[in-house]
């Protein structure tokens, strides 16, 4: 068909062909076979599906709707390839899923399947490390030294040319070593903490390391673990032969057939429990909310798929993997929050730097070229004075070859630092951020507290016994000693307390259903019996066992009054209820649970304020208890219900006053990080975020420095910057002190480098345009080496760090840098000005001008370093320079000061270019001098108030009208209304009230039409917009709410900050 087009289109390339008429060539060829009578037309529709079907099924995966999504990049190292980068996951084929869960996999099976599907991991730590010190070849810095090898190897210079191919395989190597080294250490910690998961292989059961996970490896769910994959549930723990899950999935089967034959259309009217009922029984509980918000843990039955990080909250059972981790639900989430944004801010500071420098060496060479048109100087001749070989000479000093890989090297040695206190930097550039942040927002539990629970005296209505309430407290704990919740954990090992609790607890009882803790309902219930007595018992939030049924008004009243005086000292409270078949539920009273603050929480608090940042505090814990922990933290007590976040009718500008102002939020979920961040961050505030869960990945990617707190979700590891091993607020607080540091360093080495490069261009243009006289191109060479190899030790050099977040300030870094190469300029500019005197200036007895001029610029280059080592900001103490530094330099000074002695590639020169030993000591002295000049300098600018502030963020700030404006705009929704005039649309205000809540919501949805006609202002009727006649009966759109997301469950009892919110776990607010 291409062929018969290709004919007709004459003057067109016979390759190319017309797409759009080969197009209609095949629409037209198709609309001829589906033409005819209409059964034949339908009965070759179903041939042509099934033969589509048939080849993707062939194929393993849908290959044309695979090749429209996915897309395609180009390899920096291939350019000519193109290799897809998305698209559609891979289809297991099914036959792989059907393994015998007696036997399971064999250990041939796991390496075929692996090496298809990769290992069952979010992010494979594996790197082709080839493909990475190649990339240390790339970027605008690297690629003009590769211009000047070209250069060099162009005009014959060997010696030049070999050097600089050395001094660029150095610095890769360096770097690429350095990276790698730490890079070891992260993936050695990371290994201790990797999920593991029981799986059935050649027949036995056995533990192992989540990602080793294959699709089709036969996985045992039970209560208490974490799901290592999506997996589809295939029959209970005890069903070891699967008959019973064979019958069941016939029985099911059947029902399906019978109802696509219309035999059992009765049962269509049937209540949702007929589903489950055609379903058979729950064989396990699993909490989904970390993936999709829902408060209750959700029944799994034969067929179920049960997902990846997923908690099971009941039952034990057997599942097949279906697919690997990247192609997991939780898997493409991840990868939508981890592709965005992997540049950091410092490759695209040190970008621009580059870029800036790369302009200022162009400038110079045309300058100087321009310059020597007048003197008439060649192109490529003389030899050592030519246009080329200024060129090169300008390529070399101008472009710094080791700024990427001395940056690049201080990160990781930092990087590695941090990871053996327990920090690991998922990315090199999250370090910059992390020292930039001034606003902390932290977990309480684990990270401001100990996470250790203690069980104080509890609280007992009157009348009942005390052994009584701790044994049916216990009963409504989960069981799985394996896999304790901290609550459970310290109620069942309260039980050493009470001797005769644990006799009543021994022989006889019998668990018929146990429901785990949900949100919603704030409570557990376990259904026991003993004797042939039944008893139905409780544990959860107070106000939830309140709610069980209407108890006595005084016990209420005291019950209350007990839970409010617990909030208010700090304390966690759970109520203890109890009910016998036949009889009422029974008040017992409540459980008193205290989670006192690290011992180095206050202080490490203190110091965080000194290192000019803000600690807020998020918790799940009711208001009043999250006031009495800021008391005991030494943090104020403006500590607010999270639903004003959401829920508040409070303006724009008000609502980012308001969160700037408190010192934290209670009754936090994710969505509140999330809104939290956002705001602090519309004020220009860099702001860090604790995390654990899945579903605080968006908030942890949104933050300007993601952390994923100890015992994190893998998702939220992968979202995270930083993850910590460790619990506490000390371990961030070091980081961020470290991340200082490391900042320091490149910081202080790129003014360094910076003004290196001024130096050199300014003293050579001006010697070549007034004398035309230059160094030369060999000892230029070892000029640059000099410069790098000595200051790659400064990734281990002892730095200050900064009493306030830090910046890079570039406009003040560019001045600085400008005035101390100026400087330097000046000095060699002396000295070789003391050659004209008649008694030979600067030397005696005898020396060589290329050698002196070499040591004066190696000497004072060499000691500039502890210059710009030197604190920055005001009120930073110095420290001493590292060891490692200052022999490097020393080392450094020595060569150089080897070459001018002895006149190593000085070319003709007078005495072979030896210089007096008499000499030397002169220029020594003379560049200490100089150094002392550029210190004083330097410190007099970092003293400038204006100089200060010049380049730094503005914090806080505020433009009231825009906030307004978009805050407004996310509580308006368009309401579409009918009457019997038309159709209507209107704005309308979707933030609900508390009155609204309180109310419940759910009959608002239903009548918000006809409460909207029938309530709507005269202001609304104002705004309404006819638009246009519309058939009647069309239903109307019920608001939703724009301005952010909310929890589901019912409303908050008035009451109920006095109440725990067990609901969210104790680790993670």
């Amino acid at each position: 068909m291409g062929l018969l087009n290709r004919k007709k289109n004459k003057n067109k390339n016979a390759e190319d062909g017309d797409p759009n008429s080969e197009k209609a060539q095949r629409e037209e060829a198709e609309k001829k076979r589906y033409q005819g009578e209409e059964y034949e037309v339908l009965l070759r529709y179903v041939e042509d599906q099934a033969e589509k079907q048939k080849r993707r099924g062939a194929s393993g995966d849908d290959d044309e709707d695979d090749d429209k999504d996915a897309k395609y990049t180009r390899p920096w190292y291939a350019p000519w390839k193109k290799v897809k980068v998305n698209g559609k996951a891979k289809r297991v084929p099914p036959e792989w899923l059907e393994t015998d869960r007696r036997k399971g996999l064999s250990s041939g099976d796991i390496e075929p399947r692996r090496n298809e599907f990769g290992y069952n991991e979010l992010e494979s730590p594996n790197e082709n490390q080839l493909l990475k010190f190649l990339g240390y070849f790339r970027g605008p810095i690297l690629y003009v030294m590769e211009v000047a090898v070209l250069l060099a190897g162009g005009l014959q210079d060997w010696i030049d040319f070999g050097v600089i191919i050395g001094i660029l395989m150095m610095n890769a190597f360096v770097g690429w070593y350095q990276e790698k080294q730490a890079g070891d250490i992260v993936a050695q910690l990371k290994a201790g903490i990797a999920l593991r998961c029981t799986v059935i292989r050649d027949g036995k059961e056995q533990e192992i390391e989540a990602r080793e996970l294959v699709p089709g490896d036969i996985v045992i769910l039970e209560e208490g673990s974490t799901i290592a994959a999506d997996a589809k549930i295939i029959g209970d723990y005890e069903d070891k032969d699967g008959s019973k899950a064979k019958a069941l999935q016939e029985k099911i089967d059947k029902k399906k057939r019978a109802k696509k034959s219309g035999q059992a259309q009765a049962e269509d009217s049937d209540d949702d429990d007929d589903d489950d009922d055609a379903k058979g029984p729950s064989l396990c509980s699993v909490d989904q909310s970390a993936i999709t918000g829902e408060s209750l843990a959700v029944d799994k039955f034969l067929g179920d798929t049960a997902f990846y990080t997923c908690g099971v909250k009941r039952g034990k059972c057997f599942a097949v993997v279906t697919v690997s981790a990247k192609d997991s639900f939780v898997g493409r989430t991840a990868a939508l929050v981890s592709g965005a944004n992997d540049k950091g801010h410092f490759q695209i500071v040190l970008g621009n730097i580059g870029t800036a420098l790369l302009v200022l060496v162009i400038f110079f060479i045309f300058v100087v070229w321009i310059g020597s048109f007048f003197r008439h100087v060649g192109i490529a001749n003389p030899k050592q004075n030519n246009l080329l070989v200024y060129a090169l000479i300008f390529l070399i000093i101008g472009v710094p070859v080791g700024l990427p890989v001395v940056t690049t090297t201080t990160l990781a040695v930092g990087a590695a630092y941090l990871a053996r206190r327990k920090a690991i930097v998922q990315k090199l550039t999250a370090i910059e951020s992390l020292a930039g942040v001034d606003i902390l927002c932290s977990d309480k539990t684990g990270t401001l507290t100990a996470n250790k629970l203690s069980l104080n005296d509890p609280f007992i209505t009157h009348g009942v016994d005390p052994n009584w309430f701790m044994t049916v407290a216990v009963l409504a704990s989960s069981h799985s000693v394996k896999q304790l919740d901290p609550i459970d954990k310290v109620t069942i090992v309260g039980l050493k307390d009470y001797p005769k609790a644990q006799e009543m607890l021994k022989g006889g009882w019998k668990t018929h259903k146990f429901t785990p803790f949900d949100p919603v309902s704030k409570r557990i219930t376990a259904e026991v019996e003993k004797d042939g007595r039944r008893y139905t018992c409780a544990k959860g939030a107070p106000n939830s066992i309140l709610k069980l049924r209407k108890f006595d008004p005084e016990d209420v009243a005291a019950y209350r009054a007990q839970a409010q005086s617990f909030a208010t000292r700090g304390f966690r409270s759970l109520g203890v209820a109890c009910k016998e078949d036949g009889k009422e539920w029974q008040l017992l009273g409540m459980l008193c649970m205290f989670d006192p603050p690290r011992s180095d929480t206050a202080k490490t608090i203190r110091e965080a304020h000194d290192l000019g940042i803000q600690v807020k505090m998020l918790t799940g814990d009711a208001v009043a208890i999250a006031k009495e922990t800021c008391k005991q933290l030494g943090l104020n007590t403006n500590v607010y219900d999270s639903e004003k976040l959401i829920g508040g009718g409070m303006a724009g500008s008000d609502i980012r006053d308001f969160v700037e102002a408190a010192d934290g939020f209670a009754e936090v979920f994710p969505e509140h990080k999330y809104q939290v961040v956002a705001l602090l961050q519309e004020r220009g505030h860099l702001t860090a975020m604790t995390g654990d869960g899945v579903n605080d990945a968006p908030s942890l990617k949104k933050a300007d420095c993601g952390i994923a707190v100890e015992g994190a979700s893998d998702a939220a590891r992968t979202a995270a910057d930083v993850v910590f091993l460790d619990e506490g607020l000390s371990t961030m607080i070091t980081a961020i002190k470290v991340a200082r540091q490391i900042f320091h360093r490149m910081k202080a080495y790129i003014i360094y480098r910076i003004a290196l490069c001024v130096h050199l261009q300014v003293y050579l243009m001006l010697s070549i345009l007034i004398m035309n006289e230059t160094i030369r191109v060999d000892l230029v060479v070892f000029l640059a080496i000099f410069a790098d190899v000595a200051t790659i030790a400064i990734a281990y050099d002892r730095a200050p760090y900064a009493r306030q977040p830090v910046e890079w300030q570039l406009p003040k870094v560019w001045f600085i840098s400008t005035v101390l190469g100026l400087l330097l300029a000046g000095g060699t500019w002396i000295i070789r000005g003391t050659l004209f005197l008649n008694d030979g200036g600067i030397i005696q007895n005898f020396g060589s001008v290329q050698e002196i001029l070499f040591l004066e610029v190696a000497l004072t280059e060499s000691w500039v370093i502890f210059v710009t080592r030197l604190a920055q900001e005001k009120g930073t103490p110095n420290v001493w320079p590292s060891i490692q530094l200052i022999l490097a330099v020393f080392g450094v000074d020595v060569l150089a000061t080897l070459f001018a002695l002895f006149g190593w590639i000085s070319g003709p020169a007078p005495h072979s270019g030896w210089i007096n030993i008499v000499t030397v000591v002169k220029i020594w002295i003379y560049c200490f001098g100089v150094t002392v000049i550029v210190l004083l300098v330097y410190l007099m600018l970092n003293q400038i108030s204006w100089l200060d502030n010049i380049g730094r963020k503005t914090r806080s700030k505020k433009n009231e009208k825009l906030e307004n404006f978009l805050t407004d705009l996310q509580r308006l929704t368009i309401v579409h209304e009918t009457d019997h005039g038309g159709s209507y649309y209107r704005f309308a205000s979707g933030a609900a009230t508390p009155k609204d809540k309180a109310a419940g919501g759910e009959k608002d949805k239903k009548d918000t039409t006809s409460t909207n006609k029938a309530t709507k202002s005269e202001d609304e009727k104002k705004k309404s917009v006819k638009i246009g006649e519309q058939k009647e009966g069309t239903q109307g759109h019920p608001p939703a709410t724009a301005q952010g997301p909310t929890r589901s469950g019912p409303a908050k009892d008035e009451d109920d900050e006095a109440s725990s919110s067990e609901g969210r776990k104790i680790e993670g607010e």
